[in-house]
Order: C-alpha cells, then structure tokens, then sequence
C-alpha cells in the first residue's frame, strides 16, 4: 500500500535533506534552528510514514540506507524540478532579483571578484549575492550547488553553457625587502640563488606547467628545490608579501600590493582563460543574464576588447546548441 501523501510533506522533506548533508541530528537541529529532538522526531515519523527505514543510527553518526539513499536522490531531483520552477516564475517579472550564487576560486574570488561585487549590488540591488570560493573540489553546478561559476578550463560537460571571460598570464614577484637583500634576477638562470615559491603540498596544480621556474633555464628533468610549496594561490601571494621569496602569481592578485616588484618582466609566463560557467537551464535567468552582461562590461572597460558570446565547450560543440549561432574561440587577453 503506497503511503499516505499527506505524511510526506515539504517540511519533513527539508528536514531530511539537512540530516543527510550534516551527518547528524545534533548538527542538522543547528543549521535548523531546531531541537535535536524535533528533527529525530520528524525523521522518525517520515520514516513511518514511508514504512522503511531511511538511517543506520551508529555512534560515530547517521548513514543512509539503501532505501534512504533511493529516497534521497529523489529529494534531490524535485528540489531542483523546484527550483527550475521557481526561475520561470522568477523570469517572468521585468525586474532581476532574488539570490544569485556564484563560485570560483579562492584567490580568484577574492582579489579580482569580490571588488566588483559591490558596483554589481549597486547595479542590481534586488539581486541577493552569495559568493563561495572553494578551490577544490568545484560545486557541482547541474546539482544546484550554485548558480554561475568562474572556472578556468573548458568544460566537457553538454548540459553546462561557458563563455570565455579572459585570458590572463603568470608573472614572477617578490617584495622589495627581499629583492633589496638577495637581489634581482636578470635570467631565468639566477633563479638558481634564489628562494622560490610554487604550488603544491599533496594537491594536483590548478594549470599546466604551473610551477615552470623551477624548469625556467635549466636542462630537462633538473628542476630547482623550492622554498615553499603551498596548495593555494593566495597563501603564495601572502609567502611573497612577506619576503620569502619568488612566486609565479597573476597580476591580478599582485597589483593591489605595492611592496611586491614583478621581476624578469620581459620573459612570459604560463597563460589560462577565465570562462564564465552556468547551467543550460540557467540561460533564461534575468539574475544569471545581468551578471553575464556586467562582467563582460567590466572585461571590456579593462581591456578594451570584444569578448566571446556564451558557447558549449568548442571541442565537441563549435556551433553552440541553444542559440545555434558559431562563436569566436577567443577572447580577449588582459592584464598582461
């Protein structure tokens, strides 16, 4: 006998969700705002309802059963059927508001994002901005863990829409204090009498050939001994501020800091594009649509440039599938 729709309603469903995301009722009843017991209850008369059990209750916490892990997927899919609703309606008023979620790294976000966020809040008030800088591993835009992404390799994936933002380059720094002590390197060579600062510490790097000074000037396979090693491009920046040694960094996130001095400028680093990334279903979004349109406004006053039209990845989509128009593969290349 099929259960009773009336027992398996919103607030119950919701309360479900937050159990499985947290690991427990004790973290759950927080992020709810609710009593450990009022979510052990809820869970336990949903459970009822459905005539299965949902949870393996253990000391260490909660894991899913079968059936709840059945159970859980479905939740998930109608919250995004949900949410795709919601947009529609969204979509229908003249005005953008409502929340927008945008991720991308953690260095990214903050030097070169976050500062633009406040011309687009003043441009768009009704529009409700969360930021989440997470380097790795990137949310899952397809499961609605956020709205827009700003990633920095082409995605593969033919449900998602990208459109290249810019394509930057690395650059060496290092603060004056350490330049005024150990002086400046005129060669990739004299990179050997120096400290230097890469990526790394048990992370894959975020780009090919991301640590190329510790290989610049020397024969193959013969790499320099860094420094430091660190798994965030931020926490390189903040090593080089404070006078350790030399870092490979974009200019981005170095030109905010007038103690730090670029050095071996005439020689050119590893280059990435910046693409701006969002789910097919997200393309009608007047919230995703008036982000889109401000930064490519904000990249066109920095470089002077045109910038491409939103594509499917162009290895496997050179026409894009949703406005059927063939769009120019490159974009524009600032902060060089």
């Amino acid at each position: 006998m099929a259960p009773q729709r009336e027992f398996v309603d919103w607030d119950r469903l919701r309360v479900f969700r937050t159990v499985v995301d947290a690991g427990s009722f004790t973290a759950a009843a927080r992020k709810l705002d609710l009593s450990q017991s009022a979510v052990s209850r809820q869970i336990c008369s949903l459970e009822e309802a459905l005539k299965i059990a949902l949870f393996y209750r253990h000391a260490r916490g909660l894991r899913l059963t079968e059936h709840g892990e059945a159970f859980h997927e479905a939740v998930k899919g109608m919250e995004n059927q949900l949410a795709k609703a919601l947009e529609l309606v969204a979509n229908a008023r003249s005005q953008a508001e409502g929340p927008l979620r945008i991720t991308t790294t953690v260095a990214f976000g903050s030097a070169w994002l976050s500062p633009r966020i406040a011309r687009f809040h003043e441009r768009y008030p009704d529009i409700n901005v969360s930021v989440l800088l997470v380097d790795a591993p990137e949310l899952d835009l397809l499961a609605r863990q956020a709205d827009v992404a700003i990633r920095f390799a082409e995605q593969t994936r033919g449900e998602l829409i990208q459109q290249r933002l810019m394509t930057l380059r690395y650059h060496l720094y290092a603060s004056r204090a350490y330049l005024d002590k150990r002086g400046t390197p005129a060669s990739y060579e004299n990179l050997d009498r120096h400290e230097l600062i890469v990526y790394g510490g048990g992370h894959d790097a975020p780009l090919k050939d991301f640590d190329w000074i510790l290989q610049a000037g020397r024969e193959p396979g013969n790499e320099r001994r860094p420094a430091l090693k660190v798994n965030n491009v931020y926490g390189m920046f903040r090593a080089a501020r404070a006078g350790l040694g030399i870092a490979a960094l974009p200019r981005y996130i170095a030109e905010d800091a007038p103690e730090l001095v670029e050095v071996l400028g005439d020689q050119v680093g590893p280059s990435f594009s910046a693409y701006l990334v969002y789910a097919a279903d997200m393309r009608s979004s007047r919230r995703v649509q008036a982000l889109r349109d401000f930064l490519m406004q904000e990249v066109r006053d920095e470089s002077g440039e045109a910038v491409s039209h939103p594509t499917d990845p162009p290895a496997m989509h050179p026409v894009c599938r949703l406005c059927r128009h063939a769009h120019a593969p490159e974009g524009p290349c600032v902060f060089h």
